[in-house]
């Protein structure tokens, strides 16, 4: 009997199955053609925005090529690669206008191009047309409070359609590393695209620290604890990397500031036949003009090259003060902590030698982009506080070019404590300056810039809060003519970073599109 009533319900259980199958197949045609016709639409629309787009393209006067950099008015090393990329094509193409879009509100353009003349010495040869975009709040990380690195990306396309509809150019270029930006202005802009990367979105490197579940970059305590969570971390990123890889490669020419970067982009972008390096302009020969000398005479020298700045001049001729110079924005990557708690170990390995505490100090220097930047250096002086080295810690911001340099020149210790630092623009600086550079053990520095020249070493690698302690130590027990040593081979490598080898490998880089534009006119 129960044999019989399985065999019942087993009979009519497969009619449903089959009834359902029947259903699925009938609906399947239906919808590859709803499909269809919903990408034709779609295709149709797009298709019809384009020209409309082009349409709005303004064709006054010959080509236009406008530079996408929200944070224009900041002053770190991509606002020196703006201003250095503009200046080199107004040069070259004097046909050819040019346009900024940028997030900066409550400045003028003339405000925003004295900043670029203060604080890296770029003046631009003519005028150029700022647009100023109001819903930058849809990039800044404060906004997404997780999934950050995706909320970014989508509010940049966003703040991209503002900036294609606010002005259509003919060559798009984005400077600061908004690859999502680029398939909208090459589609739907219908423009030739160029892009500068400072720093890949995301890198193996990120994809190597979640795998580990380590903490250290980007990874919430509570993930990397977390075997589930952190391998969901990873297919989130890998997918991501995918997505920006593929908006990438819609670039016409690209453009990387270093070994490192262009080793992620190229695994990510995929794209070599278009992707060069082309290293940031640093402006060494505003520094060749302070004579390199042991310690003793150069600040003899320095007090003639800076007598304007008679409000600092009693520290140019006090021979025992050696101070440690860190230039760099103040963001987290920057690691200004690692360099306020390296500074209390040195502090400390020192505190037996009568006057040691005296005859050292360490200044920041850096930019302040927004209020978060801002809450970070009252976080920062708040630790020194806490560490009692208030005393000895300076902080400097928003300094201008002349100010940056005499602090360069009068530092015994260049500091730089960013990993994996894309390039390092400061770096490059105080070498030419003739500071003694002490940088992070990755990134640019270690495979760019910190590398030995003529089999000599131009500075020092470091890589925690001890080695960096240990490092400030050794440079300080150097004798000054082992330093100028040192000092003069550095300044002779960073010849090849100058202003005038980056404008001669950019423009090579832009040639192609940039005679493709004045040939259509």
């Amino acid at each position: 009997m129960a044999g019989h009533e399985h065999h019942h319900h087993h009979h009519h259980f497969s009619p449903c199955i089959c009834d359902l199958m029947r259903l699925l197949w009938s609906l399947v045609v239906p919808c590859v053609y709803l499909s269809l016709a919903l990408t034709l639409v779609l295709l149709l629309v797009l298709l019809g925005l384009r020209m409309w787009l082009r349409g709005r393209r303004a064709r006054v006067g010959g080509p236009a090529v406008a530079f996408f950099h929200p944070y224009c008015h900041a002053g770190g090393g991509g606002e020196r690669v703006l201003w250095g990329s503009l200046r080199a094509l107004m040069n070259r193409y004097p046909s050819v206008s040019f346009a900024v879009y940028t997030g900066d509100q409550g400045v003028t353009g003339e405000q925003i191009l004295q900043g670029a003349r203060q604080r890296f010495n770029i003046t631009l040869p003519r005028p150029i047309t700022f647009i100023f975009l109001r819903h930058r709040s849809l990039v800044e990380a404060g906004s997404y409070p997780h999934f950050t690195l995706l909320g970014q990306s989508v509010g940049s396309m966003f703040l991209g359609w503002e900036a294609l509809m606010a002005f259509v150019p003919d060559l798009y270029v984005d400077s600061m590393g908004y690859a999502f930006t680029l398939p909208i202005f090459r589609y739907l802009g219908g423009c030739k695209v160029a892009s500068y990367v400072h720093y890949p979105t995301v890198s193996t490197d990120m994809l190597s620290l979640i795998r580990e579940r380590n903490p250290r970059f980007n990874n919430a305590d509570f993930i990397s604890r977390n075997p589930v969570l952190s391998a969901v971390k990873v297919v989130y990123y890998c997918c991501f990397g995918l997505l920006y890889g593929l908006a990438g490669s819609c670039s016409h020419v690209i453009m990387v500031n270093s070994t490192w970067t262009l080793g992620h982009i190229l695994s990510l972008w995929r794209s070599p036949s278009r992707t060069s390096i082309v290293y940031p302009p640093c402006d060494v020969r505003a520094f060749l003009d302070v004579p390199l000398e042991e310690e003793e005479e150069v600040e003899e020298g320095w007090e003639e090259l800076g007598r304007e700045l008679t409000d600092e001049a009693e520290r140019a001729g006090d021979t025992k003060c050696h101070s440690i110079v860190s230039v760099g924005q103040f963001r987290p990557e920057k690691a200004h902590r690692l360099q306020i708690r390296a500074f209390h170990k040195l502090l400390d390995r020192k505190k037996e030698e009568t006057g040691a505490r005296e005859s050292l100090r360490l200044v920041l220097i850096g930019g302040c982009r927004n209020q978060e930047d801002e809450e970070r250096v009252l976080m920062l002086r708040g630790l020194c506080q806490e560490l009692d080295v208030a005393d000895r810690v300076d902080f400097k911001l928003n300094v201008p070019f002349k100010e940056l340099k005499r602090e360069l020149v009068e530092a015994t210790i260049g500091l730089h404590t960013m990993w994996n630092e894309h390039f390092g623009i400061g770096v490059v600086e105080c070498m030419a300056a003739g500071t003694i550079v002490l940088a992070h053990k990755s990134g640019g520095p270690k495979m760019d810039i910190v590398v030995p020249f003529e089999g000599k070493p131009t500075g020092f690698l470091a890589d925690s809060e001890d080695s960096f302690a240990a490092a400030m130590e050794t440079i300080l027990t150097l004798s000054p003519s082992a330093r100028l040593e040192i000092r003069q081979n550095a300044r002779r490598s960073v010849e090849r970073f100058s202003d005038q080898e980056f404008d001669a490998c950019f423009l090579a880089a832009m040639e192609t599109v940039m005679l493709g534009l004045e040939r259509c006119f």
